[in-house]
């Protein structure tokens, strides 16, 4: 009887754990479908108001400065669309474990704009980057960004 009593034990912890998996499985899946399509509206479409939607009232982006509220982080990723011409946003890479995910990405446009203060340079910018991001509830909650700005403020024409 005790045999029994451990062999129902430890398939019922086993299946527990299968269905953990499972279940973080599709939470992964779920989130890189949701934020592969954010992306190419907000970016590639022009669609900012998406944000409204896809942030969490309480979105911090850490960046310098940091960044709270879908109000100032919808403005920051508006300077892209109102800054940039031809834009073309590509996610290269994206893998997720639960509700943090990771984004590689490229960005290409011309700086026909305004983009955070910089006056129109007409020069076309190539730039990749990485994204990490964490998703609760079907909300993006905190995004961080790298890329290699000195490179992008040289294809501006900015700096040397």
């Amino acid at each position: 009887m005790k045999k029994i009593v451990v062999l129902l034990l430890a398939g019922l912890s086993i299946t527990a754990c299968v269905s953990d998996a499972d279940k973080n499985a599709a939470q992964s899946k779920k989130n890189v479908d949701f934020y592969t399509k954010v992306w190419e509206q907000v970016i590639n479409e022009g669609k900012v108001n998406v944000l409204d939607t896809a942030y969490a009232e309480s979105i911090v982006l850490h960046t310098l400065p940091e960044i709270k509220g879908i109000k100032d982080a919808k403005a920051y990723y508006a300077g892209f669309v109102t800054g940039f011409s031809n834009r073309k946003f590509t996610v290269k890479r994206m893998f997720a474990d639960g509700e943090n995910l990771v984004k590689h990405w490229q960005f290409t446009g011309t700086h026909t704009g305004v983009f955070m203060g910089i006056p129109a340079t007409g020069r076309t910018v190539n730039i990749e980057g990485c994204t990490i991001a964490k998703i609760v509830d079907g909300k993006i909650v905190e995004e961080q960004d790298f890329m290699d700005n000195m490179s992008f403020l040289k294809q501006l024409g900015l700096i040397q």
